[in-house]
């Protein structure tokens, strides 16, 4: 059932946003964490948690928000990126796929709390961002941006190799994470409490 967010909901929302913020320039504060000149971002990471601790509705609102707070002009992206221009960016497609991630990751756990459930969930939520955005990205190169010579859908998803490994540790890491925070935390907070009784 639909119900109006509260100020415990929009908070949290605003959190996810910063931590999306901080996880996308990561690299800004520990420069080694770029591979071959791909930065290693933590976006996944938190919009995997977002879902999994705030629950589909509210974690999808916080990815949606942070997208927007990028597009507006706020330097929130990778690389400190923002403005409109970023939506033909091959790339933009792994944001609007957090948006997915967060609220499948989200209805997947709402209902079974183990952590089998958690760290299933998580890993379908990196799927899913996975199969969003480097589709969207492949698209972009076809249809509007100028893609490196001899270009497929082959080597789109081959670059995606490089990620891979820390994606899906940090995929585990989140839904343990969540999970723990859940049983520990969570069940026992305001947040929850008035969540059963909306």
């Amino acid at each position: 059932m639909n119900r109006k967010l509260r100020t415990i909901d929009l908070t949290l929302a605003g959190m996810f946003v910063a931590l999306m913020a901080i996880g996308a320039n990561i690299t800004t504060f520990v420069p080694f964490m770029v591979v071959g000149g791909v930065p290693i971002t933590l976006q996944t990471f938190f919009a995997i948690l977002a879902g999994a601790i705030l629950g589909s509705r509210i974690g999808a609102i916080s990815m949606t928000v942070y997208a927007l707070v990028g597009l507006v002009g706020v330097p929130v992206f990778a690389r400190f990126g923002a403005g409109l221009s970023t939506i033909i960016s091959p790339t933009f497609g792994f944001i609007v796929s957090f948006i997915f991630t967060a609220y499948i990751t989200g209805k997947l756990v709402e209902k079974h709390k183990s952590v089998k459930v958690y760290i299933f969930a998580a890993l379908v939520g990196m799927i899913v961002n996975y199969v969003v955005g480097t589709n969207w990205m492949y698209a972009a190169y076809k249809f509007w941006a100028a893609a490196p010579e001899g270009f497929t859908y082959k080597m789109a998803w081959a670059w995606m190799v490089v990620p891979l490994p820390k994606d899906i540790i940090l995929a585990v890491c989140a839904g343990v994470m969540a999970h723990r925070l859940e049983k520990s935390v969570l069940s026992k907070s305001t947040f929850r409490n008035l969540n059963r009784a909306a």
